[in-house]
């Protein structure tokens, strides 16, 4: 039989009481305590079940996605995933939340998390763009004992913080290749847009498709990134320019989240020109353009998944396990008009 948290005690030579504490890593433990508790535990194979202590302590796990308040289609695809996981979640005994704000300012996104601590939250999921004082904000949240994930985009990978989402370096790559193969013999000038490029996925994006269109596609040239920054007159006015100027443009690259306004603002300009356009995330803006032929390559990540994974991470986390790395990989998916079809 599985051992007991009294057999834990009796192996350690404590009571009850201390074991009690050390498992739930409570303060007036000395180290030479911990430490034999430890060691029965290896002793013991005694395994903690989390589920169990949860239940006995009426415990409500708190999670919270802070997301940015700008957005289209697919922050709201986004917020759908983690309402269906609030609703689906609540028998669980665990409440989940969105808290929307502006990421542009990244000493008030460092302000924000600075006000969260594990007396209000269990874990927080954080997509914000790369700046060093977010980073040090997650590492005091971290610090703090809030279970901190970075949420599709955001620092440098921290050791004391999980990352939920695709490999942006290995995701620009797989659009490199697929617009390589579109465009085929031709030769000219890729554009690439994005709503900033002070996102570290938007340059992780950037450097992967940059790779390979250098390395296997030499008579194509990539042009320097147009920045958005999510604004519909903004994006008209340099896309119409920049296609005026560089009229050798055989391809367009949306490496940003959100397609619809660069694509509509190239969709306003090109005319007659054929071009091969390749974007990222699926939305109800790119299924309709792929199956429109109006897009030829959409490169997505599951928002469903990602939210469930970010969800189950916070979990482990706060039970003191290991999450099952398999399970929480999210996949870099390649959709087409064709296997949207036959869905």
């Amino acid at each position: 039989m599985r051992p007991t948290t009294k057999d834990l005690a009796e192996a350690a030579g404590v009571s009850l009481a201390t074991v009690d504490r050390v498992l739930n890593e409570r303060p007036n433990v000395s180290n030479k305590v911990a430490t034999k508790v430890a060691e029965a535990i290896e002793r013991i194979g005694f395994v903690r079940n989390p589920a169990a202590v949860a239940l006995a302590r009426n415990k409500t796990y708190r999670f919270r996605f802070v997301l940015p308040t700008s957005g289209d289609q697919y922050l709201a695809e986004l917020i759908a995933r983690v309402t269906e996981a609030k609703e689906a979640l609540r028998a669980d005994s665990t409440e989940v939340e969105v808290a929307q704000i502006a990421m542009g300012d990244p000493h008030q996104v460092a302000k924000y998390l600075t006000g969260i601590d594990h007396d209000t939250m269990d874990g927080v999921a954080v997509m914000a763009p790369e700046s060093p004082q977010v980073r040090d904000a997650l590492v005091r949240l971290v610090e703090r004992g809030v279970k901190a994930v970075q949420f599709l985009s955001g620092q440098e990978r921290l050791e004391s913080a999980d990352y939920v989402g695709v490999d942006n370096f290995a995701a620009g790559a797989t659009a490199g290749k697929i617009a390589g193969r579109f465009i085929g013999g031709r030769s000219g000038k890729i554009m690439v847009v994005a709503e900033t490029m002070m996102a570290l996925d938007s340059i992780q994006r950037r450097l992967g498709f940059d790779s390979i269109i250098n390395a296997q596609f030499p008579h194509l040239e990539t042009l320097p990134s147009l920045e958005t920054y999510g604004d519909e007159k903004r994006a008209d006015l340099i896309i119409k320019r920049n296609l005026q100027h560089n009229p050798d443009t055989v391809a367009v690259y949306v490496l940003s989240s959100e397609a619809r306004v660069p694509l509509t603002a190239v969709w306003n300009t090109q005319g007659a020109r054929a071009l091969t356009i390749v974007a990222h995330e699926r939305t109800p803006f790119s299924e309709q353009a792929l199956m429109d032929d109006r897009i030829d390559a959409v490169i997505a990540q599951d928002p469903g998944h990602a939210v469930r994974s970010a969800l189950r991470i916070m979990r482990a986390r706060s039970d003191h396990r290991e999450p099952l790395a398999s399970q929480e990989r999210i996949r870099i998916e390649v959709l087409l008009k064709e296997n949207l079809q036959f869905e």
